[in-house]
């Protein structure tokens, strides 16, 4: 059995409780020193060398609201609700990268979670110093790939996983499969 293996059987559930209590008093992107889940983040692609960086990142749980309106008539088409079409990983990675501008987000991994909050690690790499090793080289020259929805959690999110058939209306997106259908149907 592998180091790996053994560090997978002894996770600990209560060692996380009493760590949880620290992490929900701490702000909600935090730059952390080594991966909790040791496993996960060299799994996904983590190295203890210069250049990388682990942040852990706090999020409400529940439905995403929009802010209340506070005066005026509100119009029919006006909901509280907001529907985003993202899961809470891909939105974790993009609060990590807007903390972290000059980093690009690897992968990530899903930590914890309470009543209240999701806790998530994100794996990044300094862009200028992630340009010495040649296995993340192309990561390195990579801008906003967490915006552009090209991390694992962003791929998942927009249904890019699978394959076969039904799986040709989510290439390139949804958006495009749409605007497609409707100039063949103009015709």
């Amino acid at each position: 059995m592998g180091i790996y293996k053994y560090l997978r059987q002894n996770w600990n559930p209560e060692l996380y409780k009493q760590r949880m209590i620290e992490w929900r008093k701490g702000n909600s992107v935090t730059r952390i020193e080594h991966p909790t889940r040791l496993d996960r983040a060299h799994a996904l692609g983590y190295k203890a060398k210069q250049g990388y960086v682990v942040v852990r990142v706090k999020l409400l749980r529940g439905g995403r609201q929009r802010p209340r309106i506070s005066s005026g008539r509100k119009s029919k088409n006006t909901r509280r609700k907001l529907i985003l079409g993202m899961n809470y990983q891909w939105v974790a990675e993009q609060r990590a990268n807007k903390k972290y501008p000059n980093c690009e987000v690897v992968n990530s991994y899903f930590l914890a979670k309470d009543g209240k909050n999701y806790f998530f690690e994100v794996l990044m790499i300094d862009r200028e110093l992630g340009k010495k090793y040649p296995e993340i080289v192309g990561l390195a020259e990579q801008r906003g790939r967490v915006y552009r929805g090209l991390t694992s959690a962003g791929r998942r999110s927009r249904g890019l996983r699978g394959k076969g058939k039904g799986y040709e209306k989510v290439r390139p997106s949804l958006r495009a499969y749409k605007r497609r259908n409707k100039k063949r149907h103009l015709k």
